[in-house]
């Protein structure tokens, strides 16, 4: 069906319906497919109608190529000072137009209007420390082995960029990644989920409001063509990085296809979080983060607690603390004010959830609360399972869901090893009183990022990544700038001497 009789932007609700787009856009130009496919769009909740994008493939994303190469041409040629000023403007127009930025996440992606309203405070804080840092750029002086040379170390944008991001957190992968290659004078291609993509398309709006030239901010919207659109992204000479943030399967993927032509990669793939809960732990705060780390977004971040390990003298208080706060969850559409718990994104989320439920309880799990879903919805209940066994499906694999799994432990270095018996290595998670214990587990964790006595561990100002099969690079903080930099040695020869 076209475009023209099926969308309509006032189904969303919004105050300035102008954020909503239903295309894609290219050097500027907001266009659709050039064969007119289209992708629809569905609120996870109700499973109602939102309206559709376009059905791009390899023609446009070419396209987009070709207008970012262009674009590059000049806004890498501006000052740090400008680039940080048209920055600033995103952050100050997604400040502005914040709750029906939230509202376009709750639509699409489900979670309630409060974590959505969290999300985008999150999100525009990422433009607005990349604003500061576009200007922070240093370059350095490194003494000469030669009295007569000088040498100079500057920092260059390492041109035209591929983003991938998830639908989870629609607004903030974005940013996290936009921010960055805008302020160090980068310009982008952008494939946003084709679960959640009017948030990503509502930020491209915003840019071209922010006066963010044609062609440094391209959207290509794709399902059925993903391959080749993400393969041309990678492969493409003309791409000199590729940022992705998504599962480790689809993380090797692009990794393999970047590597053709030996590009810059950062890549940050999934979690398997270790939550660790010792018996000197303050139990008010343990189970307020777990509830936090655990249950934000029904369990679909990348940094949830997987796997819940306590102590076995605190075990049970903390199992019946737990399970008592997760029957009180109210799950429901995200609109509701009374809704703590949106939907899961589709029905492939739910299978696995279910799956990993399933499979808990046969090989000897306790359910404590939860485990029953409502069929033919998105919904799936909050759920908690006491004694879940090593050798548990949910050990090997991320859940990403509303489960939480229990564990007992007995030892520090029992759990370290529990702990870090897994493939990934993104986040984990420490409750104790002891610091020494503290700094003791966390140089042992192999995560890229540790909470001691805290589950939300997400800043702007700190570095996010992980290791082993988590992926490699950084974002935020000082570090993630640099991803779209490269250092260039110059070396001043035949100085002379007085």
């Amino acid at each position: 069906m076209s475009t023209e009789t099926k969308n309509d932007a006032g189904v969303f609700g919004l105050a300035d319906s102008t954020l909503v787009k239903f295309q894609g856009v290219i050097g500027g130009r907001w266009r659709d497919a050039a064969d007119g496919a289209v992708i629809e769009v569905h609120n996870p909740a109700t499973r109602e109608f939102l309206g559709t994008v376009p059905e791009m493939g390899l023609d446009e994303t070419k396209e987009a190529i070709a207008a970012a190469r262009e674009a590059f041409k000049t806004w890498s040629k501006r000052t740090a000072y400008q680039r940080a000023a048209a920055v600033r403007r995103m952050y100050e127009l997604m400040r502005e137009h914040k709750e029906d930025l939230a509202r376009l996440i709750t639509l699409e992606n489900g979670k309630t209007i409060a974590e959505a309203s969290g999300e985008i405070a999150y999100s525009a804080s990422f433009m607005e420390w990349y604003a500061a840092e576009a200007v922070r750029t240093y370059g350095i002086h490194i003494p000469a082995a030669a009295p007569t040379s000088r040498n100079v170390v500057i920092k260059q944008p390492v041109g035209v960029v591929s983003i991938f991001t998830p639908w989870n957190f629609p607004s903030a992968m974005l940013t996290r990644k936009l921010g960055a290659a805008l302020a160090a004078g980068c310009t982008t291609i952008i494939k946003p989920p084709p679960e959640t993509p009017f948030s990503a398309l509502a930020l491209a709006e915003i840019a071209e409001r922010a006066g963010i030239p044609p062609g440094v901010v391209n959207m290509v919207t794709t399902q059925k063509n993903v391959l080749p659109v993400g393969r041309e992204m990678c492969e493409s000479p003309v791409v000199k990085k590729v940022t992705f943030t998504g599962s480790t399967p689809v993380a090797k993927l692009l990794a393999n296809m970047a590597a053709s032509t030996l590009k810059k990669i950062s890549l940050e793939a999934g979690g398997n979080a270790p939550f660790i809960v010792f018996d000197d732990a303050n139990m008010d705060e343990a189970v307020d983060a777990a509830i936090a780390c655990k249950f934000r977004s029904s369990g679909q971040t990348c940094v949830c607690a997987n796997r819940i390990y306590v102590h076995s003298s605190v075990y049970a208080e903390f199992a019946a603390r737990l399970s008592q706060r997760v029957a009180a969850f109210k799950v429901g559409n995200g609109l509701d004010p009374e809704t703590t718990h949106g939907p899961l994104i589709h029905e492939r989320a739910i299978q696995k959830v279910r799956a990993h439920v399933e499979d808990a309880i046969a090989r000897g799990g306790q359910l404590l609360v939860g485990g029953e879903i409502e069929e033919g919805t998105n919904f799936f209940p909050p759920t908690v399972i006491a004694d879940v066994p090593a050798d548990a499906l949910m050990h090997r694999e991320e859940t990403f869901g509303p489960l939480a799994a229990l564990m007992k432990f007995e030892t520090e270095d029992e759990v370290v090893g529990l702990a870090n018996d897994s493939a990934t290595g993104l986040a984990g998670y420490i409750f104790s009183r002891d610091v020494g214990r503290v700094w003791r587990v966390a140089e042992r964790l192999e995560v890229g990022m540790v909470g001691t006595n805290t589950g939300l561990i997400s800043q702007p100002c700190i570095p996010f990544g992980g290791v082993k099969e988590s992926g490699f690079g950084r974002e935020g903080g000082p570090h993630g700038i640099d991803e779209y930099m490269n250092e260039k040695v110059i070396v001043f020869g035949g100085l002379g001497t007085a």
